[in-house]
């Protein structure tokens, strides 16, 4: 492993984890990705050996048997793994983001029920906030909890579920009359439990297949449909209405820290390949990376790279210390994902015609990449969260 992406103070046990999990992605990831990623096939061997792994556990404290691991080991570990297929990633971001939010929102008995099963992936998380007509607008979600004696009904049209196939627990946002002041102290979070696959998945649930998408294969992305879901208080989250949108809002910063990783990983596949090819192919009687155009996209391209991951790197700490991190979050979020975005443009400009070929691996990173500047939150989101952040940090006295 070379010097980039170096992360210092890890502990003897991080450093080994990280090293398997290495070795993991190049012996069992990179082999079968690009094949994998071109017929949209689920990647079912590798999701398994994740779990022999105890990767879905991660996160989850040892008492629900799970690792006990940091944010900081999880990003690490997703940046290990985008770097094999951004994909694979996307299945256990998911996954955790529900984890999250059953582990400092939910009931005791929520805990209980949900986090030993998600630790050994026999449950698997998928989460929605958003729907067809409201895009970054979380605020005119339409679907709906409404009281149904005992318990509740909800209707509604999620989009965007990353698992929403495979996943057979999801945590929805959707609106609950509350009497509230404020829109956003009228949303719930409700755990739904279905089967896996597609069709109706559950009583008032319909999965109605996967999404095509231009990249980010493999994983399904789908609908979810909620058609009078009759529910109960037990699988309301946190077992009181109202406090929905806070919750959520929560485990999308986890998310973004992901999104981050996730474009560092691929950025530094992208790095790879370019450098390589770049010492293979001749050109004017010279390797290509002998010219001075190509030496400097190189040095750019290592340069973001390296600028990405630390600042992935101090968003995990920030979160892990227990502090508010929207403001660390939402940039390293925007800075990797924008800087991967020209990483893998520039190792495609390398490659030259090669790179437009299905055969070449680079192809893949860049239909990959779009994906990570509009998950968990566009560009233009974060930019909004991180100048209100610093208004609220450099406000003028006395105003």
């Amino acid at each position: 492993m070379g010097r980039l992406q170096h992360t210092d103070g890890l502990s003897d046990d991080q450093v080994d984890l990280l090293a398997l999990v290495r070795e993991f992605v190049d012996e069992r990831v990179l082999p079968v990705a690009t094949q994998l990623e071109h017929a949209d096939e689920y990647p079912t061997e590798i999701v398994k050996s994740m779990q022999d792994m105890g990767i879905f556990g991660l996160m989850i404290p040892e008492e629900y048997g799970g690792l006990g691991e940091s944010l900081l080991t999880y990003a690490l570990v997703v940046e290990e793994i985008a770097r094999g297929w951004m994909s694979v990633s996307g299945i256990i971001n998911t996954h955790f983001i529900v984890a999250h939010l059953l582990l400092h929102h939910g009931t005791e008995e929520q805990k209980q029920r949900y986090l030993p099963r998600m630790a050994t992936g026999e449950v698997r998380g998928a989460f929605s906030m958003s729907e067809p007509g409201c895009g970054s607008d979380v605020s005119a979600i339409t679907s709906r909890a409404v009281r149904d004696g005992d318990g509740w009904s909800v209707t509604g049209q999620k989009m965007w579920l990353t698992n929403g196939g495979s996943a057979n627990l999801v945590a929805v946002l959707v609106k609950t009359d509350t009497g509230a002041d404020s829109v956003y102290r009228n949303m719930s979070t409700f755990l739904v439990e279905k089967e896996s696959g597609f069709g109706q998945t559950a009583q008032g649930v319909t999965v109605p297949g996967k999404i095509e998408k231009m990249g980010y294969k493999g994983v399904d992305t789908t609908e979810l449909l909620l058609d009078g879901h009759r529910t109960t208080d037990a699988q309301l989250l946190g077992g009181e209405p109202g406090k929905g949108f806070y919750q959520m809002m929560d485990g999308v910063e986890v998310g973004r820290v992901n999104v981050a990783a996730r474009a560092c990983g691929v950025a530094m596949r992208a790095f790879e390949l370019g450098t390589s090819y770049a010492q293979q192919r001749e050109a004017f009687g010279q390797k290509i990376a002998e010219h001075q155009a190509v030496l400097f996209r190189i040095a750019e391209m290592a340069t973001k790279v390296e600028a990405a991951h630390q600042m992935m790197v101090m968003a995990a700490r920030r979160k892990d210390s227990g502090h508010r991190n929207d403001l660390e979050a939402g940039m390293a979020k925007y800075l990797a994902s924008e800087y991967c975005k020209e990483v893998v443009e520039d190792s495609f400009r390398i490659h030259g015609g090669y790179g437009y070929s299905k055969e070449y691996e680079v192809e893949r990173l860049y239909r990959e990449a779009p994906m990570l500047l509009i998950g968990e939150g566009t560009a233009d989101i974060q930019r909004m969260i991180v100048g209100r952040r610093l208004l609220e940090e450099y406000a003028l006295k006395g105003q």
